[in-house]
């Protein structure tokens, strides 16, 4: 019976170790289950088999994400240092698996992170390079999402003089590394500024796998795999 109380106690400690671990990870949330499956043994030994995580309206690094839906296998910590109360840590990498979803108002919202603007400025000025020297002054402000594509709506200020700019992107996955960004039409007040049928090409980075990608009904699906590092 004692030993069965330990167990327990260790499997409570860890659990509220790798939920505070995972608020820490993202800075809003509204819900958060957690499973983990391990044995006695494994817990003791900081081997945890697997970790099954579903998540609403969680924010990471300012990207909304309307629900995530993910299990991570053989994941090893410093349980000796989280049974102290020290903060948890992963010892190895984590390849973590599952299924991600954003709703078009979630997307729209995530406009405003360091992350998704820079990128989206990045993008603008290797398309347009005239754009250049108005970057600091584009207000990224909405996106639609349509079947296999993106509409993304904003507004360029040019010489004290605020005027609409809209992105259009086609989005094809090609491998579970590279994504194929093409259509892209680029207009401002309805004149077309650009139109690439060729597009562009996104590697995805050896750790990140994604199997499916879909767009559609104003909504973003998206599922693989990623390691997460140490």
């Amino acid at each position: 019976m004692l030993k069965k109380n330990k167990f327990r106690l260790i499997t409570n400690v860890l659990t509220k170790a790798i939920k505070l671990w995972l608020r820490t990870q993202v800075s809003d949330i509204e819900q958060l289950q957690l499973d983990i499956q391990a044995g006695d043994r494994q817990l003791i030994s900081g081997c945890i088999p697997s970790v099954s995580i579903v998540a609403k309206s969680a924010v990471y690094q300012g990207l909304h994400l309307s629900k995530v839906d993910l299990v991570a296998k053989n994941i090893r910590i410093n349980i000796g240092s989280v049974i102290k109360g020290q903060q948890l840590r992963l010892l190895e990498k984590v390849p973590v698996i599952g299924e991600i979803s954003q709703l078009e108002q979630d997307l729209s919202a995530s406009l405003s992170s360091t992350l998704l603007s820079t990128a989206l400025n990045d993008i603008l000025i290797k398309l347009l390079p005239e754009c250049s020297q108005n970057s600091k002054s584009i207000i990224w402000q909405s996106v639609q999402i349509k079947d296999n594509s993106l509409v993304i709506s904003a507004t360029i200020d040019e010489d004290n003089n605020s005027q609409p700019l809209d992105i259009c992107i086609g989005l094809n996955l090609l491998s579970p590394h590279e994504l194929r960004i093409a259509p892209i039409f680029v207009t401002r007040n309805t004149k077309i500024l650009l139109e690439n049928s060729d597009g562009e090409y996104l590697d995805l980075g050896s750790d990140v796998e994604i199997q499916d990608l879909q767009l559609k009904n104003g909504k973003i699906i998206c599922r693989g795999m990623i390691n997460v590092n140490p």
